[in-house]
């Protein structure tokens, strides 16, 4: 380390590199409690990888790069591995994919056969199976020893205590990973945050911190305390809370599942492709997963890497990327492993979806129904792809339920196209100068006393709904939106721009818009040209003239959406143009009746009723009858009904259909498209991320089409579907 070829500023930066790095492990491994997100974490990694990679010599057994992460705690009894288990070496992008088959391809002569698999969020595991009943489970730890968890794990179902088969191998050690499904994850942190934790940064930390605890400990001390017990009130109450904390324990132990993904040691059985050896370990009983591919080229693994970046949350755990191993055995062997990965295996990265950043303030939004939203203004952070600085609160009940302060540092998470949201408080992080967030009394836009619309609402609302600016600029912005009337043009900045210059009063007036009018607006001008004379109409605001005058004759359940009806979203629209055919016949039907379309219901008829019933809401109706919207659906022309008294829901996605137009074709062909399943569901289309709908069906005997056969049961009905 004293090589003097090495710049003392270089040196200096490894040791920092090198000190962050292992106290990050010792938090994520040993402790389960991490400070770092896995973007910071990976940052690091990659700039100590890159500094050793300029200076060679700074590269030595201290260093994170040479040794598999985590060290086994002193809470459990060792256990070595019988066969080492390593880490996977990361890649960000396909250019260091491409550089990894390259390597392969210059080691054996050719990029073999590829197989692709999930990379799931969670605990690396080893089990070892002796004749057929499992021996042991342990946590991978440094690789060559990690703890035993094999008491923790009698209490997880999806991990089996016996192979099944009438030949099972006399030994048998597999590699797996225990992890949490989204929807458990998400009890799990709603219940640190009502301890006042910080939530679990990831469905991965809460695996380990649930695998790694000690329930003998806790049941011993519980029987302890019951043993010793004279029946006061106080050793009551701590026998309770000692049986309420075991029960806890042990229901997030039976919630963790086990996807096995790779082999040790064996006896008795003989593999020769990794794909052929999950179809041995399914049909032994051990859980492999459905969703492995085994591709021929990069270019296939590029579209398993492409596919699964798309549809990432159709899944129902949460994955941080795509691992891609060589399938044949024989070539993992050539190729070998590194100190601390093999060469035969890359994981591919994601963009990270939870970060940590610092909550600067907790300010309010006014939206077009007048709900008043908390939402939290941050350092910018990049995440899922895209820089974020505010995220979503949803209510002052919400903030005070994660017990966020303005100052903390907090979790962000942003998954996809969703809005971001902040997860919760990294207390460990605060230093006492943080502050609470105060609910504010009045409407920060148009001073308006707030309060709930109803007694119990848990959202607080500004009721000055008709003049609210807030509301105004959201209603009028929403007309214009993909999912209403979606006019192109009509942005948030031309929307306030209409409201500055008076030129609509409200969203009524959007369609009486003419091209005078908007000459009268700087906005939509622009400078006159050679031999012009006075302002001109910009070419945005043209575009967006022509594009109101063809939103008008849109489909009726699009302006039914337009209006900003609270509930009313595409999908119970559709529903009431569909029966009612009419905006007038849906003005005037009663909530009653209006309760009794599919997938409209009490909650929705009756904010349809109340919204009618206010007169400057029929004025809205009113004004944009008169400009010549299309308030009516024409009869459709009834074509073939092959599908005519089925009953069929869809659940998950559907190849080349978003759901609206799922429906739409079912409908078109005479089917009800229902929302749930129940006894009089005839069949249900099964997609890429169903949920429990799936397993209703299956629970009922209800036939399942799958969502890839959706185009045979639209053009031959659902036996041949199925067939």
């Amino acid at each position: 380390m004293s090589n003097p070829s090495i710049p003392a500023k270089a040196r200096g930066r490894w040791t920092e590199l090198v000190d962050a790095i292992n106290e990050a492990r010792e938090r994520y491994y040993e402790r389960d409690a991490p400070t770092l997100s896995d973007e910071e974490y990976d940052s690091l990694y990659r700039e100590l990888t890159e500094l050793e990679a300029a200076y060679p010599e700074l590269a030595s057994g201290e260093s994170p790069t040479q040794s598999v992460g985590g060290a086994r705690s002193e809470m459990f009894e060792p256990v070595e591995h019988l066969e080492r288990m390593y880490s996977l070496d990361n890649a960000f992008s396909m250019e260091e994919v491409q550089a990894w088959a390259d390597r392969i391809d210059r080691a054996i002569g050719e990029v073999p056969a590829l197989l692709c698999e999930l990379k799931v969020d969670g605990l690396a595991v080893d089990l070892v199976y002796e004749g057929g009943r499992l021996r042991s489970v342990a946590t991978r730890g440094d690789g060559r020893v990690g703890e035993d968890v094999t008491y923790n794990a009698s209490f997880i179902p999806a991990i089996p205590a016996t192979l099944k088969g009438r030949k099972v191998p006399p030994l048998l050690e597999v590699r797996g990973e225990i992890y949490f499904p989204l929807e458990a994850f998400e009890r799990i942190n709603a219940e640190q945050l009502a301890a006042g934790g910080s939530p679990f940064a990831n469905p991965r930390n809460a695996a380990a911190g649930t695998l790694r605890q000690r329930i003998d400990r806790r049941r011993e001390d519980l029987a302890d305390v019951e043993s010793r017990s004279r029946g006061t009130d106080r050793e009551i109450a701590r026998v309770e809370r000692l049986q309420a904390e075991l029960a806890v324990a042990v229901s997030r132990l039976d919630a963790l599942q086990l996807v096995v993904h790779g082999i040790g040691a064996h006896e008795g059985v003989d593999f020769s492709s990794q794909s052929g050896a999950y179809e041995v370990l399914a049909r032994l009983g051990l859980p492999t997963s459905d969703r492995v591919r085994v591709v021929g080229d990069l270019a296939g693994a590029r579209e398993y890497i492409e596919y699964y970046g798309e549809h990432r949350h159709d899944v129902s755990h949460e994955i941080d990327g795509v691992v891609l191993k060589v399938d044949d055995l024989a070539l993992q062997a050539r190729l070998g492993a590194t100190s601390r990965a093999p060469r035969w295996a890359i994981a591919f990265k994601y963009p990270p979806e939870v970060v940590r950043t610092r909550l600067l303030d907790i300010q309010v939004n006014v939206g077009r129904t007048g709900r008043v939203t908390p939402f939290g203004v941050m350092e910018p952070a990049r995440v899922a792809g895209s820089t974020v600085s505010m995220a979503t609160l949803h209510n002052a009940q919400e903030v005070e339920r994660k017990g966020v302060l303005i100052g903390d540092m907090v979790f962000l998470r942003k998954a996809g196209d969703v809005i971001p949201e902040i997860l919760g408080p990294v207390v460990e992080d605060r230093d006492g100068s943080e502050r609470a967030f105060v609910m504010p009394t009045h409407c920060p836009e148009c001073g308006t006393l707030l309060g709930p619309e109803k007694e119990g609402d848990v959202d607080i609302r500004c009721p000055n709904t008709r003049s609210c600016p807030a509301q105004l600029r959201e209603r009028v912005f929403h007309v214009a939106s993909r999912g209403a009337m979606d006019i192109e043009g009509l942005g948030w900045k031309a929307a306030i721009a209409l409201l500055d210059c008076g030129l609509v009063a409200d969203e009524g007036d959007i369609f009486a818009l003419t091209a005078a009018d908007l000459l009268t607006c700087d906005f939509f001008t622009r400078e006159p040209g050679k031999g012009e004379t006075g302002p001109q109409l910009s070419e945005n605001a043209k575009g967006m003239l022509e594009q109101i005058q063809a939103a008008m004759d849109r489909p009726l359940w699009r302006a039914l959406v337009a209006l900003s009806i609270r509930h009313v979203g595409p999908t119970a629209a559709q529903a009431l143009a569909r029966e009612l055919g009419s905006m007038d016949a849906i003005a005037d039907a009663d909530a009653a009746r209006l309760a009794e379309v599919e997938g409209v219901g009490p909650v929705i008829a009756e904010a349809l009723e109340e919204w009618f019933a206010e007169p400057w809401h029929r004025e809205v109706v009113d004004k944009w009858k008169a400009a010549g919207v299309r308030m009516a659906d024409a009869p459709a022309e009834t074509g073939p009904q092959p599908l005519a008294g089925l009953t069929i829901v869809v659940t998950g996605s559907v190849p080349g259909y978003s759901r609206d137009e799922a429906t739409m074709a079912l409908t078109s062909l005479g089917a009800k498209a229902a929302g749930s399943v129940s006894k009089k569901t005839d069949y249900v289309v099964v997609g890429e991320g169903a949920g429990s709908k799936a397993a209703k069906a299956e629970q009922l005997v209800v036939p399942i089409t799958p969502a890839e056969r959706f185009g045979v049961l639209l053009a031959d009905g659902p036996d041949a579907a199925r067939s």
